[in-house]
């Protein structure tokens, strides 16, 4: 199951989804709120926090009735799994964590890449020009300067999701504590992080890595937030041996 992260939908992960296609049955999906889903269905209340979003993949789950789920989240998704699997661990086998952090807001000896002052400001300019914010933030998150194609897209995706939904999803997400999340975490889990990311860089990784008992990470020789789009072939390889191996 590939879930994608703020901002973003399903074709996120269109680089990558074929090549593990070959070796495994794969479930895509938009979150509530983001891509071709039902924005009908998006209701403030239960998507303020990630604890909507994580009640959702495990819906997901039961409806389509899958078990030993290895769980791929980008981003905030990776959080939203930790939540859902430490909700109902039966539904995982594995949790695959893509660039994640549970904590974007450094705190006297956790370093999140951000200051609360960094978060407000980001905050505030989303709030007043989300789509000068969509065009200014999207090419530091992707990194890659060289290849501006790939932050045009990330623009382009920020830019078609509705900005009220957006703002909202923002602050569940930059405003996020799950650190304590991380230690009731059971299944075999693979911190993927890129050796020079701007949104989550390597200390988090490691604190996350080291948070989380049976975890391994494995550093991508890759640049910017978003892999599975700026190196795809090592990171579906990453995913795919981290799923294959034995528990």
């Amino acid at each position: 199951m590939l879930s994608h992260g703020f901002g973003c939908d399903q074709n996120m992960w269109r680089l990558v989804a074929p090549v593990l296609a070959e070796r495994f049955r794969v479930v895509l999906f938009d979150h509530v709120g983001s891509g071709r889903s039902d924005l009908s269905a998006w209701r403030e209340e239960r998507y303020a926090s990630l604890d909507g979003y994580a009640d959702d993949v495990r819906e997901i789950c039961r409806e389509l009735d899958l078990r030993e789920v290895v769980f791929v989240g980008h981003s905030v998704s990776a959080m939203i799994g930790v939540l859902a699997a430490n909700r109902e661990p039966d539904l995982f086998a594995k949790l695959v964590l893509l660039t994640p952090s549970p904590c974007y807001v450094d705190d006297d000896t956790y370093r999140g890449g951000f200051s609360r002052a960094d978060i407000d400001e980001l905050l505030e300019s989303l709030d007043s020009n989300y789509l000068g914010w969509s065009a200014s933030m999207a090419p530091v998150i992707m990194g890659n300067p060289e290849r501006p194609e790939l932050g045009e897209e990330l623009t382009n995706s920020f830019c078609a999701t509705d900005p009220g939904i957006a703002r909202v999803f923002a602050r569940a997400t930059f405003l996020s504590d799950n650190r304590a999340d991380l230690p009731k975490v059971t299944a075999p889990t693979l911190v993927l992080e890129c050796a020079h990311d701007a949104i989550a860089p390597p200390e988090v990784g490691a604190y996350v890595q080291a948070s989380i008992p049976h975890s391994t990470r494995v550093t991508l020789d890759a640049t910017g937030h978003c892999p599975q789009l700026s190196a795809p072939g090592i990171t579906a390889e990453a995913i795919a041996s981290f799923a294959a191996a034995a528990p």
